[in-house]
């Protein structure tokens, strides 16, 4: 499978600039999306769509950045996407799926029950469900008991494509997730947000502090948040695989190749 890297949305935080780093995938009858940034509606309507969360993201909103750009750019239809893969649901990962209304989504089945399906106050508070008002089909997935290079909850997505996985990694949210796709030049495995910035994976210690911050108190188990990092850190280390690790917001891991790879 080819795969290109998009930024679908920059965020423009003081002092520390990121992108929201989206996966589009060719397979041998479709187009797939993991995580889909923001989407038009988004930049046109941001105050309904994002509500307090335009002031702390502060997102440029540009479309030329959605993944719909993207798609039409790279001399695609819209409806080649077929599927959207989501690491989770918050408001810059899920914006963009409004854009391919008969794409199926698929994320862990526990933030689908979480988020749209029986949301707590406090989950209406942080997720938009306006940004799934089109009444997509959300296709629920549960850990399977499969490993993968020593991560447990492992799902083949073998509906969409052999060679598409999506990881249990819990701590962002309950249902968070990272996903594996097998492109033509080995492994590309999108942590979504369960890390932020690429020293947290090297060990050095040199996450700027307001990322620290942010990642500690959006995280609903920080347990399960710093046993990821010291995973995603052994897998970084071994130098036995040809798996590229990335995240949703750290620009320094978008390959400089922009929608290629």
């Amino acid at each position: 499978m080819k795969i290109h890297h998009l930024n679908c949305g920059t965020l423009n935080v003081p002092t520390l600039p990121l992108i929201c780093h989206v996966l589009l995938v060719e397979t041998a009858d479709s187009l797939v999306l993991v995580d889909s940034g923001f989407g038009r509606d988004d930049c046109i309507d941001p105050a309904r769509r994002l509500g307090a969360w335009r002031h702390l993201l502060r997102p440029s909103l540009d479309v030329s950045e959605t993944a719909a750009a993207a798609v039409r750019r790279l001399g695609f239809r819209l409806d080649d996407v077929r599927h959207i893969v989501l690491t989770h649901f918050d408001v810059d990962h899920v914006g963009g799926a409004t854009d391919f209304p008969h794409a199926r989504i698929h994320a862990d089945s526990r933030d689908i029950e979480l988020v749209v399906e029986k949301p707590s106050r406090r989950n209406r508070l942080r997720y938009s469900s306006t940004q799934w008002e089109h009444r997509p089909t959300l296709v629920g997935h549960s850990p399977q008991p499969e490993i993968w290079n020593g991560f447990h909850g492992v799902t083949p997505l073998t509906e969409i494509a052999d060679g598409i996985l999506l990881i249990h990694m819990p701590g962002h949210t309950p249902g968070h997730s990272a996903v594996a796709v097998k492109g033509t030049d080995g492994w590309v495995l999108h942590c979504g947000d369960a890390f932020y910035h690429h020293s947290t994976i090297e060990g050095k210690g040199t996450t700027p502090l307001l990322l620290r911050a942010q990642e500690a108190i959006i995280a609903t188990n920080r347990s399960d948040l710093y046993r990821n990092h010291a995973r995603l850190r052994e897998l970084a280390s071994r130098t036995d695989h040809d798996i590229s690790i990335v995240c949703s917001h750290d620009p320094a891991l978008l390959p400089s190749t922009g929608e290629k790879s």
